[in-house]
């Protein structure tokens, strides 16, 4: 039994793990490696292992960075089954085709500057084949992944249909406990459950994206937003959130229909300005047996994603009129790192105006667009033009869809109590970067962990 890490290995994009047990092959995500342009697509287009070795796939979530490579495995000839919560494979179904449709506007504009042709990596066709091949599961369900595996989703609170998995691995005589976290979230956030630990394990396969910093509370992340968006409204400026189309923009939506309900915010419209997240957002609708039923929104609001000052611009022509109009307002547009999408058009247009607001609310990767203004780069680069940054940048923390370093433990130390006398799980950190990793490392073995590492491209753990 053996467990490779193939993507997200030392950094936060690309993950994907390959589990080997009895001669068989699983790999647990295979998603997009994102970044500097020519270097993703570089190592987007390596496959983490041959297709024919492949016998079963286990997905803990949509997000592109989990799945986006299935549809270049389907491509090149993957046939078996594709294990997810039924939420996923519903947000699949638009992501990927999402994604499909980049990858060929981005091989059309290879082409045209190489003078080349240049193949997509995957077409829509393949993004639509991958979604056939998913089998949609319920949360708490144990199935069979591969003779010698058996497996369970819980749910990990990240996103709508986001899960943990927990492998039950057998081997001639030896049997293991292998658990993949996928990304785990944070109690309290909007819409979606709290995440659920799974009960016990020998191995543990942990994100680590906050593994050195702590959030603010999820309870004032509402507040803030409002904080925000009144004093942008007071300058008559533009607030520009980019946003993750799945997950962030509902939660953004969510929150400000509360707000709206108290009268918290000036009646100022709200542009959701992404196509993906429009269809998102219909995927959201199409679950509520998996929303927070505690939540009083919830409880009280039929439908929680229409309201007065919320419109919905799927037509480019849509888009492009709101750059000529004056503020005050929000546009919330993918994409969440600021590298794609029709943030960028936004950017373009407002990012020079002092009266706007560039508001982050999630995660920005090393190398991107979205990194550079967090940082106040005094300029940043859109569409090959530099564009001087006189926006205020606010960055509210509270919305992370990611446990910091105290929920991660938590989550841990969660689920080691289920089995309290067994000695404490190895540890691998995934999905995060070095500094966040190496800290994170230390405070584990501080809290009792004896085996924890964050392995590198590639390396391998005997299980």
């Amino acid at each position: 039994m053996q467990i490779e890490f193939a993507g997200a290995a030392r950094e936060v994009t690309g993950s994907c793990h390959i589990l080997r047990v009895g001669g068989k092959t699983v790999l647990l995500d295979c998603g997009m490696f994102q970044g500097r342009r020519e270097e993703s697509r570089q190592k987007n287009a390596k496959l983490p292992l041959p297709v024919a070795e492949i016998d079963a796939i286990v997905l803990s979530h949509a997000h592109i960075d989990h799945s986006g490579r299935l549809p270049f495995l389907v491509r090149e000839g993957y046939r078996g089954p594709i294990y997810c919560t039924s939420a996923t494979r519903d947000l699949s179904s638009v992501m990927l085709a999402d994604s499909a449709h980049i990858q060929e506007k981005d091989a059309e504009f290879l082409a045209r500057r190489n003078k080349a042709a240049v193949a997509p990596l995957y077409s829509m066709r393949d993004a639509a084949l991958a979604v056939d091949q998913m089998v949609g599961l319920t949360y708490d369900t144990a199935f069979d992944v591969v003779p010698g595996v058996r497996a369970a989703f819980t749910d990990a609170g990240h996103i709508l249909g986001s899960a943990s998995v927990a492998l039950d691995c057998t081997e001639g005589s030896e049997s293991r406990r292998v658990v993949f976290s996928g990304d785990v979230g944070r109690k309290g956030l909007p819409i979606i459950r709290d995440p659920k630990p799974p009960a016990g394990a020998d191995l543990v396969i942990l994100e680590s994206t906050y593994g050195n910093r702590e959030h603010p509370s999820v309870e004032g992340a509402r507040e803030q937003l409002g904080a925000v968006i009144r004093s942008a409204a007071a300058r008559g400026g533009k607030v520009l959130v980019p946003a993750f189309a799945v997950g962030r923009t509902q939660e953004l939506v969510y929150d400000l229909h509360a707000l709206v309900l108290a009268d918290a915010i000036p009646e100022i419209p709200i542009y959701v300005d992404s196509p993906l997240a429009i269809d998102a957002t219909t995927v959201f609708a199409m679950h509520p047996e998996i929303f927070d039923q505690s939540e009083d929104l919830v409880q009280r609001v039929h439908d929680l994603f229409k309201f007065v000052q919320v419109q919905y611009t799927r037509d480019v022509s849509e888009s492009k009129a709101l750059n000529q109009r004056p503020g005050p307002m929000v546009i919330i547009a993918a994409s969440g790192m600021m590298e794609a999408g029709r943030i960028l058009h936004h950017l373009a247009n407002n990012a020079a105006d002092p009266r706007t607001t560039i508001l982050v609310v999630g995660f920005q990767a090393e190398h991107t667009l979205g990194r550079r203004v967090v940082e106040h780069a005094p300029m940043i680069r859109v569409f090959g033009d530099e564009i001087p940054l006189r926006a205020n940048v606010e960055v509210l923390n509270g919305y992370s869809a990611h446990g910091d370093r105290h929920e991660l433990q938590a989550w841990l130390d969660a689920v080691r109590a289920a089995n309290p006398d067994a000695r404490p799980p190895v540890v691998h950190l995934v999905h995060g970067e070095p500094d966040a990793q190496d800290a994170f490392a230390e405070q584990l073995g501080k809290a009792g962990y004896p085996v924890v590492d964050a392995p590198a491209p590639h390396a391998t753990s005997v299980l």
